[in-house]
């Protein structure tokens, strides 16, 4: 069964990715960017999902942090605020970190189908 990380400081928004992808996917959830970058760096992921504004770490930092210790596995940073990390998100870009964004709120269906297009499950 394919894994997939959720980095987010929300609660509520974690149990909503892990309600959406518990049936298909194996899901590990993490409450900050540090203990994601951690779970990153002992576990092998598929998909990682990330917010972007979050206490500590944030997601381009998180992201950064992935990359630097050659995970190559498709992150999407999910954000309402990306106007107010454009500059960090360009950085990250040009160091040719790769990242999808997608926009808050994500519906279930919404996050089941990025899941199933990147992973290629779903219908």
């Amino acid at each position: 069964m394919k894994k997939i990380l959720i980095i987010d400081d929300e609660e509520a928004v974690r149990k909503s990715f892990v309600l959406a992808l518990e049936d298909d996917y194996e899901v590990s959830t993490a409450d900050c960017g540090e203990q994601g970058v951690e779970f990153a760096s002992k576990n092998s992921f598929d998909l990682v999902f990330t917010d972007l504004k979050m206490p500590g770490i944030n997601g381009v930092e998180a992201l950064s942090q992935i990359r630097e210790m050659g995970q190559t596995m498709p992150i999407y940073i999910v954000t309402a605020f990306h106007k107010e990390f454009f500059d960090d998100l360009a950085i990250a870009r040009q160091k040719g970190y790769p990242f999808q964004l997608a926009r808050k709120p994500l519906g279930l269906d919404d996050i089941l189908e990025i899941a199933n297009a990147v992973l290629g499950q779903g219908e």
